[in-house]
């Protein structure tokens, strides 16, 4: 790559780090785990930064190559392996309250990957469902399934949750 090309890759990493760094942290509910997202998406933006400028919406296209590889690490065999007990403790976000923090990451950690994918997307990323088909290269119609699923899933549990708590 000529020199004013990895001055653009450059400064778009730059800029856009702490994004892809909260959306793969939301993605896989590990800061870990976000980083090496987050490191192997920009090695791949790198190699393919020609095209990936030439591209209309540049965000959309690196979100995209995030989401896929997220997708492609929760395929793979390491995804399954735990290397310790009990996960260590991780940082909090300054938003919101504690507790609601930790109840919905909790509750997106046991959703499927892809559904969690498309609420991560559509409420954090505030994307339309055509830009999420666009992202996971999928049919509107699997968004809004994978949503309602998805939202349908977290309301159970957090019913379950509510219930359990005002019994005691």
């Amino acid at each position: 790559m000529r020199t004013d090309g990895e001055n653009e890759y450059r400064e778009y990493v730059t800029a856009r780090l702490p994004a892809l760094h909260r959306t793969a942290y939301l993605l896989c509910g590990d800061a870990h785990r976000a980083d090496d997202i987050v490191q192997t998406t920009i090695i791949a933006l790198y190699r393919h930064w020609r095209r990936a400028r030439a591209a209309d919406n540049i965000d959309a296209y690196v979100r995209r190559m995030l989401v896929r590889k997220y997708l492609d690490e929760q395929r793979g065999p390491w995804a399954r392996v735990r290397l310790m007990f009990d996960p260590p403790d991780r940082p909090t976000v300054p938003n919101g309250s504690v507790e609601d923090r930790d109840v919905l990451s909790a509750l997106l950690g046991e959703l499927p990957a892809a559904q969690r994918a498309v609420l991560v997307l559509r409420f954090y990323s505030d994307l339309s469902v055509e830009e999420v088909a666009a992202v996971l290269r999928c049919s509107t119609g699997n968004v809004k399934s994978h949503t309602s699923r998805g939202l349908a899933a977290l309301r159970r549990h957090l019913a379950v949750g509510q219930s359990s708590a005002a019994g005691n």
